[in-house]
């Protein structure tokens, strides 16, 4: 087994964007993106005229993958073969499947074993969701359910989490087959889950340098005992470590006056374009792939804050401007206090295609801060669904704004 160098998600967005598997600087897509990849790579300007000829882009092209290969994870060479190993439980009956899981159970106390492995039938619209996930999914992963429980149904879900790597599609892929890192030491939760019972939707968390391949293996056995299941991948947030990639930086800005709106549509600009090239590529399996939109809906609520239209948020980013009641809690990124209520606002109106500013009912998040205002949670609510309709990957479009997906018309 060849040793493996991983770096956390948390703090490597932007080297995935850099290594993403088709290249997404591979042809300048704009001016804007010139300019960007010349604040980057100035040394890439040979003839120093202040811009970037084709050639001269090229070079700068080549300068960011050799930054990205110096620091990205590798994966086990299993995941380049054709097939996987003969003993991967994902390749054994149901029956099998069950088996090897309840064998295991005992032994496995950190697994979720609370969540339930199947429910029956829901009303329709409803969605029983499998799902794999870290510390970003989790905010939503833990606030939906009371989002749901005020629309007045309860969300069925099996979860089978991680924390950073430990909780990424490929990690749990090789965790629940038993292959790879976790050769013949399966953990089957999911995979006994979706063989056994029914299920119309998963969810992910992206991690640096995903491959397609890692997401078409769920879907692939997915589709093979539930057809026609939706699947949905949380984007991210700018990370300070996708700042001081971008930036050239040595470490964090000394202000929160650097993040202006420019530079959040720059951050975001190279987030959206992996995004978008993952999930192009992924959809060559099924279309019925979508971003849940947690990158917009955070970068618009910075952008408020700016505006000073969050009452009771007081920073951007806590280890820069020190204030407790920041967007972003510490130098990985985490969402600060309140803020897991607008990730979860953001599945709830991806998944189900519905503003949460139509849910009349209180919510009751077990998670109250006292700066949480009223005003606040109806900003949240607003920014999710901007948020949503506005991204082209969601499958959410809201033409006559009544706050009703398009498709549900």
């Amino acid at each position: 087994m060849n040793k493996k160098l991983f770096i956390p998600f948390f703090a490597g967005l932007a080297l995935m964007a850099l290594a993403s598997t088709q290249n997404a600087y591979a042809q300048p897509s704009s001016e804007a993106r010139m300019a960007q990849m010349l604040k980057r790579f100035p040394e890439a300007d040979t003839n120093g005229d202040g811009k970037l000829s084709p050639k001269e882009f090229q070079a700068a092209n080549q300068l960011a993958q050799a930054a990205a290969a110096r620091a990205i994870p590798t994966f086990d060479p299993g995941w380049d073969e054709n097939a996987f190993p003969s003993h991967a439980v994902s390749l054994k009956t149901p029956e099998e499947i069950k088996a090897i899981y309840e064998r295991g159970k005992p032994a496995r106390t950190y697994v979720e074993s609370i969540d339930a492995m199947s429910f029956p039938k829901p009303a329709d619209g409803i969605l029983r969701i499998v799902g794999t996930g870290h510390s970003f999914t989790a905010p939503g992963y833990r606030t939906l359910p009371s989002i749901t429980r005020a629309a007045g149904f309860e969300q069925p879900f099996c979860l089978h989490n991680g924390g950073g790597r430990t909780g990424s599609v490929s990690y749990k892929w090789e965790q629940e087959n038993g292959i790879f890192e976790f050769d013949w030491k399966p953990v089957p939760k999911l995979l006994t889950a979706i063989s056994n019972a029914e299920w119309e939707a998963m969810i992910w968390g992206p991690y640096t340098a995903d491959r397609p391949k890692f997401y078409t293996s769920w879907i692939d056995f997915c589709e093979k005992y539930n057809p026609g299941m939706k699947y949905f991948l949380m984007d991210a947030w700018p990370t300070l470590g996708q700042v001081q990639m971008e930036y050239q930086r040595k470490g964090n800005p000394k202000s929160e006056s650097f993040f202006t709106d420019e530079v959040f549509d720059q951050l975001n600009d190279v987030a959206n374009d992996v995004f978008t090239e993952l999930v192009t590529a992924i959809r060559e399996t099924t279309n019925k792939v979508y971003i849940l939109p947690t990158n917009a809906a955070m970068t618009e609520a910075a952008k408020r804050f700016n505006r000073g239209e969050l009452p009771g948020v007081e920073g951007l980013y806590k280890v820069i401007g020190g204030k407790e009641h920041s967007i972003w809690a510490d130098q990985r990124g985490h969402l600060g206090p309140g803020f897991d209520r607008l990730e979860g606002y953001v599945f709830y109106a991806t998944i189900y295609g519905k503003s949460p500013e139509l849910i009349s009912e209180p919510i009751k998040f077990s998670n109250n801060p006292s700066f949480l205002s009223d005003e606040l949670d109806k900003i949240f609510r607003e920014i999710a669904w901007k948020a949503v309709v506005g991204h082209p990957l969601s499958g959410v479009t809201d033409k006559n704004g009544n706050g009703i997906g398009d498709h549900l018309e």
